[in-house]
């Protein structure tokens, strides 16, 4: 590249001179461009030359408050996070080395969490019940430190103890909570299987777990027959170890699952049992119950309605994934973006080199990933809100909610934040391969977050026919739930009026106008859906529901998408609004333009037309993103001792120097 192109929002650029000539030999250019690598200009330098080519864009950095923006970011839990962040930084033998066998790092992995819930006095499982938003703030900042960290807490707290609070009663809270609280009753949760044989790929259970929740068919004779009746699938708790000895008890067979691609910190193994006997208590019974007699009763009228409640109360699973992998997300593109700042490559002859940041192609890959990365902050946090105001009310109408966006939610930033993983790495060129800058290890925990609880492509699937469901009550005069509540008007107004993209003008100002882009979202969804419905109706007559569903899949899988990007946006915009600094205010809005410019170009197709103005907007909107980059990455806050990666040090002076030592100079 001879010289850096700045985007403009303006028909008429100034066309920048093509530098062709070149006075120096080329070894002796290549030689002093190497030297600036290895002795960067200091930052007072380059940021001058950055004031420079800032000027061709014509409008000036916007000014940006780190500190207030990260406020309202984090905003209550902010202190419980560091006292995260400040314990493991205090304790160098908990921090994880990059080579580490399994087994050692099982155990580390044991001991840090130990560790956090005895010495630093953090008792997640508290919180659970009592503070949701405030347990996967824990559960963020933990996983930040080390993902499998994260994971095993979430299997102890979330999965098996949860499933003692959400589907036992009284009795098991009185009888465990304590033991699951300390970390003396380390436990499991036995759902996955085998071809319905053996519990399969069960966190905790390959070392460390001593009780395992195990779902069954619940088995009952009838009286005076021989005839044995099933009652569906229950919950049991099932104790798999002796709690002094922590031997395998009889009956129960444990084999580890072994190595695998990720998460190497949690021993995850397979449980079989055989003539295994358990008192009758421990049945979990908040759906149904067996009296001494062997009579069974049910607050639910049917095996498929006990089932699908017991699987309702496991939704915070989903909840704590979809805001775990926005935190995932927030140390990838800050590694990504520091980096990008720091490092030096080209620029115009007899020129200081600029930030490769500076460069419009980087700006393509990274800017449109910062802008999602807030977008699904907000959107996760108003999903944990919703989760919080559910278990306090068990309102029916927003128990529907909170499943349906937490399976959009799940599925969407899980698989957004598995690519960019990989853009990230390859952003940062050879240095992103190095496993010391994270990376890596980044992409193979995360990894699994796009299958475990739940698919994402099944995931999707049910947000579609949740939204068919809807659709349909639609014309019979039902009511929508609250997250489908655009629709209403969609459906009403949206498709008997002209595209929004196409039926307006051009400028900026409109492009810029949430109303606009709202409206372009929600017009997708509903031009979607409906022909979705259209499809469906036309191919049922001839392949059959299960084959019409199959034929029009990938639509279907495009509509859930989309209803998930739009409220997505409308969770941002109503952050922006509720926003009490300015300053952060207008950084947040140039952030939420791009991420819903962006979306709208990525689908430019269902709207035409208009590829150009969109494209070239947003082009000129990752510029000015990039001008304030460095302070969207600091107001995640996430400390050097967090992010633990050289090249995305805050002081970006120092990370050559930091990286050129961990290999030995």
């Amino acid at each position: 590249m001879s010289s850096a192109i700045i985007p403009s929002y303006n028909s008429n650029h100034t066309k920048l001179k093509d530098y062709t000539e070149n006075d120096e030999e080329p070894t002796t250019r290549r030689i002093r461009l190497l030297s600036l690598h290895l002795n960067p200009l200091p930052d007072h330098h380059h940021h001058h030359h950055l004031l420079q080519l800032e000027s061709c864009s014509g409008r000036a950095k916007m000014s940006v408050n780190a500190e207030k923006l990260s406020g309202y970011l984090r905003r209550k839990h902010r202190d419980i996070q560091e006292r995260v962040f400040e314990y493991f930084n205090s304790r160098p033998d908990l921090q994880t080395p990059i080579e580490i066998l399994k087994d050692d790092y099982r155990e580390l992995c044991m001991r840090q969490l130990v560790g956090l819930v005895r010495e630093a006095g953090i008792r997640p499982f508290r919180y659970v019940v009592e503070d949701p938003s405030k347990y996967f703030a824990i559960i963020e900042a933990v996983g930040s430190v080390d993902m499998s960290l994260g994971i095993k807490l979430g299997v102890q707290y979330s999965l098996w103890g949860g499933s003692v609070l959400n589907l036992g009663t009284k009795k098991h809270r009185d009888k465990y909570f304590e033991g699951i609280d300390n970390l003396e009753y380390l436990g499991c949760f036995a759902m996955t299987e085998l071809h319905h044989a053996i519990k399969w790929w069960i966190g905790n259970a390959a070392v460390h777990g001593k009780f395992a929740t195990v779902f069954a068919k619940l088995m009952l004779p009838t009286h005076d027959t021989k005839v044995v009746t099933d009652m569906g699938v229950h919950a049991f708790i099932v104790p798999i170890r002796d709690l002094e000895t922590h031997k395998t008890l009889p009956g129960v067979e444990i084999n580890d699952c072994g190595h695998k691609v990720g998460l190497n910190g949690v021993d995850n193994g397979a449980l079989r049992f055989r003539d295994v006997r358990i008192p009758r208590d421990n049945l979990l019974n908040r759906f149904g119950d067996v009296s001494r007699d062997g009579t069974y009763t049910s607050s639910l009228p049917t095996v498929n309605k006990r089932f699908a409640a017991t699987l309702g109360e496991l939704v915070g699973g989903r909840v704590g994934l979809a805001y775990s992998s926005v935190g995932v997300l927030k140390i990838a593109s800050t590694i990504a973006i520091r980096y990008s700042l720091l490092r030096q490559q080209f620029g115009p002859p007899k020129k200081p080199e600029i930030s490769i940041l500076d460069y419009q192609s980087q700006q393509h890959k990274l800017m449109p990933m910062l802008a999602s990365t807030y977008a699904f902050h907000f959107a996760t946090v108003n999903l944990i809100e919703k989760y919080a105001q559910m278990k306090k009310t068990q309102d029916e109408q927003l128990v529907a909610d909170v499943h349906a966006l937490s399976a959009g939610l799940k599925s969407y930033v899980t698989s957004y934040t598995a690519k960019s993983l990989s853009i990230c790495r390859e952003a940062c060129g050879g240095h992103g391969y190095a496993a010391v800058n994270r990376f890596g290890s980044l992409r193979n925990d995360h990894d699994i977050f796009q299958t475990f609880e739940g698919d994402n492509t099944v995931l999707l699937q049910q947000v579609a026919g949740d939204l068919l469901k809807q659709y349909q009550e639609k014309f019979r005069g039902g009511t929508f739930a609250v997250t489908w509540n655009y629709l209403r008007e969609s459906m009403n107004t949206y498709l008997s009026q002209p595209n929004p993209v196409t039926a307006r003008w051009e400028g900026e100002d409109h492009l810029r106008d949430p109303k606009f882009q709202l409206d372009a979202f929600r017009y997708r969804t509903s031009r979607l859906l409906q022909s979705a419905a259209v499809r469906l109706r036309k191919h049922t007559k001839t392949l059959g529901s299960f084959g019409a569903w199959n034929r029009c899949l990938n639509h279907l899988l495009t509509l859930a998408e989309s209803h998930v990007e739009t409220v997505i946006l409308e969770n941002f915009i109503e952050a922006i609004k509720s926003c009490p600094d300015a300053s952060s205010r207008a950084a947040l809005k140039l952030v939420c333009d791009l991420y819903a410019l962006n979306r709208i170009w990525n689908d430019i197709g269902t709207y035409r037309n208009v590829d150009y103005a969109i494209h070239k907007l947003a082009e000129y909107l990752s510029f000015q993103v990039k001008n304030i980059a460095r302070e969207l990455v600091d107001a995640f806050d996430l400390p050097d001792y967090v992010t633990r990666a050289p090249i995305g040090k805050q002081s970006l002076g120092e990370a050559y120097t930091e990286y050129t030592q961990y290999v030995g100079f």
